[in-house]
């Protein structure tokens, strides 16, 4: 039954009080404890409540098979031999055999033996009930529940206890396909509530026994579990190997008691629909003839089920994955953020949730542009301007950005999709589709910035994975000054929770929106920019996601441009930007927590046109890309639970830590020079750190582009 699972989550059965109803008990075993001073007293794990429920004078075994089935649910664990499932509970006896039946047992003669009435059953349920058992096992059989038996049956349903009654032994005949008439009878009366399983017996490969009773009828409530040479002392502590149902259905009663420990907070009914949910198929699929609902599997029964939530909270936390990072994160690595769930049974479980925080990885930076036929147009009016880049998929056309700067914008006469033109002398505007409004602000501040692949400008960009749905710009000038505002909206792409690896790349989107205020002035040859961003991300933090059990993260963002050019003559430029940012994390599901985090970026570079010849450019550029300084997000976590009172009874501080090892630096080496109407441009560049890993080798690669006009 793979009980080894329950066993180290602390299962043991003790406190549990679980009914016997058979011949008896050997009361000189020490398997039950030491009850030489009598039932209920010291260690003596025979409770007190134990009865001769037939007439008989003591509850001690005359046939050796009550014995055999209290020592597989309950005998002790010493590290010797065998041991019960529920090793530590406590066992409600009721000897039910007609007295003298069992000195009659023939060997030759299947129907001498033990016996027992109904009557004296239902005496042993009722006594069972009263003396507080949370299952009772009936390793018996025969004909259907007398009236007096069914009653004592709906008691104890009603009181929420689990009955396991064996299936029965005559699979090897036609009446075998279902349930023995008394299992069939007691599941199917109108008291069993949904709290009656029949038990039938497979091998330890799965396969049904030969002799067990199908499930037939009686499907919907029949469970197996091994009841092939179960080893069990007899009434004389001689060791044997019995096989029957009535050796399968003791089993599903201990696990009944180790599941009833573990997890207080389950009621009877609970406890039966969780070892239905978590057995092995088994035979066909589902719940099946022969079958039933499959194979007793406690592994399962104590791993979460369902959907599982941090507990306090109704945020749920997936089992995959509950966090992924973006590419300012970088490798950041996480301590211990150990805590409490709860599943969809409310039990409690300890999970270690820094593993389910991802990392994206480095991007791959060569634009797509690099490997897809593209499509530009251009058209101008007086001070109006169109133009748009389209690339044909399979499918669709979709709008693709150029990734490039405006000196290649003013060959190509556009960037993507924009309108842009002039609102009288001093006012621009700048409408883009799949373009950043700090792209815009730039173009309509006349800056000029080399094209470089790789070493991007990192004004120009979000920093992580987003697609940009559209933005507008206008600029005013006042003298030699020029103020512009901008507004973006997008959708942030991140890593999807799913167990489909070939869809784990479909991105997940969530919506952002930013803003930028700019001020932009000249100084001779010196070009200068100041721009003050706002950020909000709805569902991310830059860029990262968290699920709604680490709180459902959002986030507010505070961003510093500072961006120079600066001409020093014969074709020589020089520049550099500068993004200092300030990321407020608020959680907002359920637990509490939030955190402040830094973040930088930079770019520097030089380059010359005319080198070679008339109209060819050469530049070097050093930049890093946005990355997380410092700072993560702290969070309250539960630490332990309460069953009594099913709350969290204390609380650990946490803290998702989001800054980075790794240092990503980009070099790169570019040289443009026309050609047939159009220009050549090749490009060589080196990561150091690649998306800020510091174990990952350097990136080293190179690109050539032809542009042609027509």
């Amino acid at each position: 039954m793979n009980a080894l699972t329950a066993y180290d989550h602390g299962g043991t059965g003790a406190g549990i009080g679980v009914g016997v109803i058979d011949s008896g008990i050997d009361l000189q075993s020490a398997e039950f404890g030491d009850c030489s001073g009598g039932i209920g007293t010291g260690t003596c794990r025979i409770a007190g409540a134990s009865i001769a429920a037939a007439g008989n004078s003591t509850i001690d075994d005359e046939g050796g098979h009550g014995t055999a089935v209290a020592f597989t649910i309950a005998g002790r664990r010493n590290d010797a031999g065998t041991h019960g499932v529920a090793f530590n509970a406590q066992l409600i006896v009721a000897r039910a055999d007609t007295p003298g039946s069992c000195a009659t047992e023939n060997a030759s003669d299947p129907d001498s033996g033990c016996s027992f009435g109904d009557n004296a059953i239902a005496a042993g349920l009722d006594a069972a009930r009263a003396g507080g058992a949370r299952v009772v096992n009936i390793s018996l059989g025969g004909d259907p529940p007398n009236s007096r038996l069914l009653q004592a049956i709906g008691n104890a349903t009603a009181a929420g206890i689990v009955i396991v009654i064996s299936a029965g032994n005559d699979g090897d005949k036609p009446e075998g396909v279902n349930p023995d008439p008394f299992a069939a009878g007691a599941a199917a009366s109108a008291g069993a509530r949904g709290l009656v399983i029949i038990a039938g017996s497979v091998g330890t490969t799965d396969q049904i026994s030969s002799f067990s009773n199908r499930a037939g009828t009686g499907a919907a409530t029949y469970l197996t579990a091994v009841g092939e040479r179960v080893r069990a002392p007899d009434q004389n502590n001689a060791a044997m190997l019995w096989s029957g149902t009535s050796f399968s259905a003791p089993q599903i009663a201990g696990a009944v008691a180790l599941l009833a420990q573990a997890f207080p907070n389950l009621t009877g009914a609970q406890i039966v629909q969780l070892l239905y949910a978590t057995a092995r198929d088994a035979g066909a699929a589902g719940v099946d003839p022969v079958y039933g609902r499959g194979v007793l599997d406690l592994t399962r029964a104590f791993q979460p089920v369902g959907t599982t939530s941090l507990a306090g909270s109704t945020g749920v936390v997936s089992a995959g994955i509950n966090g992924a990072l973006s590419g300012p994160m970088g490798d950041a690595s996480q301590g211990p953020l150990g805590a409490v769930v709860l599943d969809s049974f409310d039990r409690a479980f300890a999970t270690e949730l820094a593993r389910s925080i991802v990392r994206q990885g480095p991007a791959r930076r060569l634009p797509a542009l690099m490997a897809t036929r593209q499509r530009s147009f251009s058209a101008g009016v007086r001070n109006l301007s169109v133009a748009v880049s389209l690339v044909p998929t399979r499918d669709s056309i979709r709008i693709e950005r150029l990734g490039i700067g405006s000196r290649d914008a003013g060959v190509a006469r556009m960037l993507a999709a924009t309108v842009s033109g002039r609102l009288g002398s001093k006012a621009q505007f700048a409408i883009g589709a799949s373009e950043t409004g700090n792209t815009l602000t730039a173009r309509l501040a006349g800056r000029d910035e080399p094209a470089f692949l790789v070493a991007r400008d990192p004004l120009h960009s979000a920093g992580f994975d987003v697609d940009v749905t559209g933005s507008v710009a206008v600029r005013q000038s006042f003298g030699a000054w020029g103020v512009s505002l901008a507004q973006e909206q997008g959708q942030v792409l991140s890593r999807r929770d799913t167990p489909f690896a070939a869809l784990r790349w479909d991105a997940q989107r969530s919506g952002y929106w930013r803003t930028t205020l700019g001020l932009d002035r000249s100084f001779g040859k010196l070009r200068a920019g100041l721009s003050l961003t706002r950020l909000s991300e709805r569902d991310t933090v830059l860029g990262a996601r968290f699920s709604g059990g680490l709180g459902a993260a959002r986030a507010g963002s505070n961003f510093v441009d500072v961006g120079l050019r600066y001409d020093m003559g014969a074709g020589w430029s020089l520049g550099g930007s500068m993004r200092q940012g300030w990321t407020s994390a608020r959680l907002r599901s359920g637990v509490q927590g939030g955190g402040l985090i830094r973040t930088n970026a930079f770019a520097a570079d030089i380059g010359k046109d005319g080198i070679f010849a008339a109209g060819d450019s050469l530049g070097f550029r050093i930049a890093q890309p946005l990355r997380v300084a410092r700072g993560g997000i702290g969070i309250a976590l539960p630490a332990d639970w309460d069953y009594s009172t099913m709350a969290v009874s204390a609380w650990d501080k946490g803290f998702i830590n989001l800054a980075p090892e790794g240092r990503e630096v980009d070099y790169e080496l570019r040289y443009s020079w026309p050609l047939l109407g159009g220009d050549l441009s090749s490009n060589l560049f080196l990561r150091r750190n690649p998306g800020n890993y510091a174990s990952f080798p350097s990136d080293k690669g190179g690109a050539v582009r032809l542009t042609l006009g027509f």
